[in-house]
């Protein structure tokens, strides 16, 4: 505001001490011409008639004085109301300088209050700045641009937590339960031990291969979509043995229908062992205790299935769509204690929509619920009705 002021009241002070300092230089050559001139005119010329009424040289210096008096009485007028005029200004100038500085400060109030109110959790806040195009609506144009690269930033990072922390879960329990069973049992021989090593191995690639996905991810943005051929049946036969200790554990039977024939599948080989492995860690954390859970898979026409069945609470009819979204929990305190975080089925849909497939569920409540994750066996084929 003080600059505002000094600026305004240093122009108006050149532009009043330019008008007196013309004026009193207009003046000053006026007295002495017009003095000069009167005498030339009334004074006689040599051998000839008298022009106009002569008037004596001493009437003429006395006019002079008198007009030089005028004028300096005039300058003198000017100069007490140029300096009214100025204290006028300079009080004006606060008024002018106040306003004009709060008419162009407004928007960098907003942008600092703005900024104020953003936390680092929350970067959901923009300026959304109104008014004419200039430089200031641009600043806070691109600060709002800024925030909502940031926001989409931190919510990648947030979900990737997630993600990562879900994804470890799995085979992090199967690792400690099928441990913890042959642990906890004095006789066991040396094939039940080289068994539970085999499952614990092929756990542990499995989270060796997740996180070099998750930090390819965290670097690039973007998960790695491997192409490789492998088999549902050998798939599920492994996760099969995998999961047979936590079922133990929880009391449940954990039954297999597989074909003979192999069913080949073009993809991902850890990413579909993930889907699969996330459905079956619901099922035998649902299912009730004296239950089965059943893992299948097929082929229909051109299409290779893989589906995991259990006896557990089952799912209403108007929620098979939202299961499949971003952190839904059903029952949220429920879904708080058991710690879970509502990504399973979300990234079980994500990996099979990325082979092409398909996620079907079949379930009600009471009824248990029927999984079915479908691969074409080539690409861009219909999906079976």
């Amino acid at each position: 505001m003080v600059l505002y002021s000094v600026l305004l009241f240093g122009l108006a002070t050149v532009v009043v001490g330019g008008i007196y300092a013309g004026l009193a230089q207009e003046l000053r050559d006026q007295d002495v011409s017009r003095t000069e001139e009167m005498v030339r005119l009334f004074q006689p010329e040599e051998d000839g008639p008298i022009i106009g009424v002569p008037i004596e040289v001493e009437f003429v210096d006395q006019l002079a004085v008198f007009e030089r008096e005028v004028n300096q009485q005039a300058l003198d007028q000017l100069r007490t109301y140029a300096f009214g005029a100025l204290g006028l200004l300079f009080i004006g100038s606060l008024g002018v300088g106040w306003f004009v500085a709060g008419l162009v400060l407004r928007p960098v109030g907003r942008i600092t209050l703005v900024a104020q109110e953003i936390s680092g959790t929350d970067l959901s806040r923009r300026i959304k700045l109104e008014g004419p195009d200039d430089e200031l609506k641009q600043l806070a144009d691109t600060f709002d641009d800024m925030l909502g690269r940031l926001d989409h930033a931190f919510e990648n990072q947030r979900e990737f937590i997630h993600e990562a922390s879900h994804e470890l879960r799995n085979p992090l329990a199967v690792i400690r339960t099928n441990l913890d069973v042959v642990m906890s049992d004095p006789d066991a021989d040396e094939d039940e031990l080289r068994s539970v090593g085999e499952v614990v191995g092929r756990s542990a690639e499995r989270m060796s291969r997740l996180v070099d996905d998750l930090l390819v991810y965290a670097r690039h943005g973007t998960r790695t979509m491997r192409q490789e051929d492998f088999d549902l049946v050998e798939l599920a036969r492994d996760l099969t043995e995998e999961f047979s200790a936590p079922a133990e554990a929880a009391h449940l039977q954990l039954a297999i229908q597989l074909p003979e024939e192999t069913l080949p599948v073009c993809g991902d080989n850890s990413a579909v062992r993930r889907s699969v492995a996330n459905l079956l860690a619901n099922a035998v954390r649902l299912a009730p205790n004296g239950s089965t859970v059943t893992v299948s898979a097929d082929r229909f026409d051109d299409w290779n299935f893989i589906a995991v069945a259990d006896e557990g609470p089952g799912i209403a009819p108007e929620n098979h769509l939202r299961i499949f979204q971003r952190f839904w929990k059903g029952d949220r305190g429920e879904a708080r204690q058991e710690g879970r975080s509502g990504l399973g089925l979300t990234i079980v849909r994500q990996i099979v929509e990325s082979h092409g497939g398909r996620v079907d569920l079949a379930s009600d409540v009471g009824r248990g619920s029927t999984f079915v994750l479908w691969f074409p066996r080539s690409i861009n084929l219909p999906l079976p009705s």
